[in-house]
């Protein structure tokens, strides 16, 4: 019987499901839901994701462990999440849509605020340590290794000390929203890029250049 559906609907071999699959890109924005926390700087992974719908004008609607929203471009399909796990319990929604969507974990990008970076540099790397950041921190306990792409985006550390966590779960300054929309469509062509020029091409067209001293 699955032999004759197979052939019914063009599916000669589980290989056929396979190369489906390898098309699909799962993109996790991190953050903490709640009005308290929209459009915070820690909450940088949601409004990137947030700016890729409205520009696609695709809707999140509510699914396991967060909010999912459907992408497609050029043959390839992108599973967006944002996790309602609350950053210190990303690596929960992580897993499960891996599984659920048959992904491979190479096919997988985590959008994450950096406070050692300057405000708008974005760093892609293939992979790497959490950096102290707790979501990537609970990502790694999670799947068991670190061998995932990640997009850090630069948020600076412009607070005094012991003020860290006001700092990011703060609102931007009125200067830094007026260069927020070009440095989403940034990020949004760096998440395209991973799936049609590559991982390495796309850090290197894209990430930000150290100045020169």
């Amino acid at each position: 019987m699955i032999r004759l559906l197979r052939k019914l609907l063009g599916i000669s071999q589980s290989s056929d499901i396979i190369k489906l699959n390898e098309m699909k890109y799962l993109i996790v924005g991190l953050g903490n839901i709640g009005a308290e926390y929209q459009n915070t700087r820690h909450n940088i992974g949601f409004s990137i994701l947030d700016a890729l719908a409205e520009s696609a004008s695709i809707e999140f609607k509510d699914a396991r462990y967060g909010a999912m929203a459907e992408y497609k471009f050029k043959g390839r399909t992108y599973i967006l999440v944002k996790p309602s796990t609350y950053m210190n319990l990303s690596g929960k929604a992580v897993n499960y849509w891996l599984q659920k969507e048959k992904i491979p974990v190479e096919h997988m990008m985590v959008l994450v605020d950096d406070l050692a970076l300057p405000f708008g540099t974005l760093r892609l790397r293939s992979k790497g340590s959490d950096a102290g950041h707790n979501g990537l921190k609970h990502i790694n306990q999670t799947l068991g290794h670190q061998n995932y792409a990640r997009l850090r985006f630069g948020i600076g550390a412009d607070f005094q000390k012991g003020q860290q966590v006001n700092y990011v779960l703060s609102k931007w300054g009125e200067e830094e929203i007026k260069l927020l929309p070009d440095l989403f469509k940034t990020c949004i062509n760096m998440i395209k890029g991973m799936s049609t020029i590559g991982i390495q091409r796309t850090m290197t067209a894209y990430n930000t250049k150290k100045a020169a001293k």
